[in-house]
């Protein structure tokens, strides 16, 4: 049985549309933060650790434009691991080792968790990201945090349940020279 991580780039005020740049009143916000090393090295070792990507269609439209023609590490792994998008207008990706996934989100994301074996990576995603998280299928929510407030987009809506009231916060640190210390 595969474990889903859901990861997140994540403003202050829990926005978290279009951290990279897509289409949005601040486009790609999260580059104007230092991560750090150790926050760079978090974001490698996370992707490496993945043995697949889930993803809606709006994420995968973003990224499929921009990691194709990537190189390094980092690249080579989104490039070459399976990715499944959930989409109900997506018929032919363009993105090596992609396959669909139509119908209802959270039956086929059951089907894969049961299926397969490994890591299955969500990044982005919103709404996929909310029905896997009403659903009780998200086994670990990482949460990159920049100490900025948008005040305007498309915010996380946490339904929580039993699980992740009961003190199943693993770990929350500080990372990059930019980051607030606790």
């Amino acid at each position: 049985m595969a474990k889903i991580v859901v990861t997140e780039f994540v403003s202050l005020d829990g926005v978290m549309q279009a951290p990279g740049g897509e289409d949005f009143k601040y486009p790609g916000w999260t580059f104007e933060f230092d991560r750090g090393d150790d926050g760079n090295q978090f974001k490698l070792d996370e992707t490496m650790e993945a043995d697949a990507l889930l993803l809606g269609r709006i994420t995968y439209e973003s990224f499929a434009g921009a990691w194709p023609s990537r190189d390094g590490e980092f690249a080579d792994k989104f490039n070459t691991m399976p990715k499944y998008v959930v989409s109900s207008t997506l018929d032919n990706p363009d993105w090596n080792n992609t396959t669909v996934i139509k119908g209802d989100a959270v039956q086929e994301a059951t089907k894969l968790k049961d299926e397969f074996d490994g890591v299955i990576q969500v990044p982005g995603s919103l709404r996929l990201v909310q029905a896997l998280m009403e659903a009780d299928l998200v086994d670990q929510l990482n949460l990159m945090v920049f100490p900025v407030p948008s005040a305007t987009g498309k915010t996380i809506r946490f339904s929580w349940s039993t699980r992740w009231t009961s003190g199943r916060i693993g770990s929350c640190r500080s990372r990059g020279p930019s980051a607030p210390t606790a």
